[in-house]
């Protein structure tokens, strides 16, 4: 299907020349093209290590998020989490392992939120997700959740350390956060950056 208001080659366009087979292997490329930029698209907005959307994926799919729940008066929270001593884990056990840490704790991540949360790596050892349609959640019950999965991981694998994080949590406010960049600059404060 061509997209209106997009330019094409000339060969893309009609040609009453062209035969049934000529127009399937034409549509063919054109799809393929189409995958590529969407894979090029999705590349772009999430964190290779990881598999979490990076910040410019977080800040975009969040801001949808956000967007909804606004539409239709739910509350949202954001929690954000740091890996503790994870210059340390780099230091002495290497970057390797300080790469496996952040991967374990970002399939923690995964597997302890809702679908309909959002999940994303910001950098270096600073993860957030978007809790939609919740208001204040007991981080205490979170944090303990998720200290007993990482627990069942540093049991299993003997590294030489164990995975520790800190969380907090800042509540969507329509009034004081505009936007998503809004709530992460109040969760960088907070942090102390």
């Amino acid at each position: 299907m061509l997209i209106p208001g997009k330019t094409y080659p000339s060969s893309v366009c009609a040609d009453p020349l062209r035969t049934p087979l000529q127009e399937r292997e034409l549509l063919r490329d054109l799809a393929r093209q189409a995958e590529q930029e969407v894979i090029g698209v999705q590349m772009a907005s999430m964190d290779e290590l990881t598999l979490l959307s990076n910040r410019h994926g977080f800040i975009a799919l969040a801001q949808l998020g956000l967007n909804v729940c606004q539409q239709l008066g739910r509350p949202a929270t954001l929690l954000f989490f740091n890996l503790d001593e994870f210059k340390r884990i780099n230091y002495l056990f290497g970057r390797a392992e300080g790469d496996d840490a952040l991967k374990t704790f970002a399939d923690v991540l995964r597997i302890g939120f809702r679908e309909s949360d959002v999940i994303g790596r910001l950098e270096g050892a600073t993860f957030v997700a978007l809790l939609t349609g919740s208001s204040a959640v007991d981080i205490k019950a979170i944090k303990a959740r998720l200290e007993e999965m990482l627990d069942e991981r540093n049991a299993t694998v003997h590294r030489g350390y164990d995975i520790r994080f800190s969380i907090g949590q800042i509540e969507y406010d329509t009034v004081q956060h505009g936007s998503i960049e809004e709530l992460l600059v109040e969760a960088e404060r907070v942090l102390g950056r």
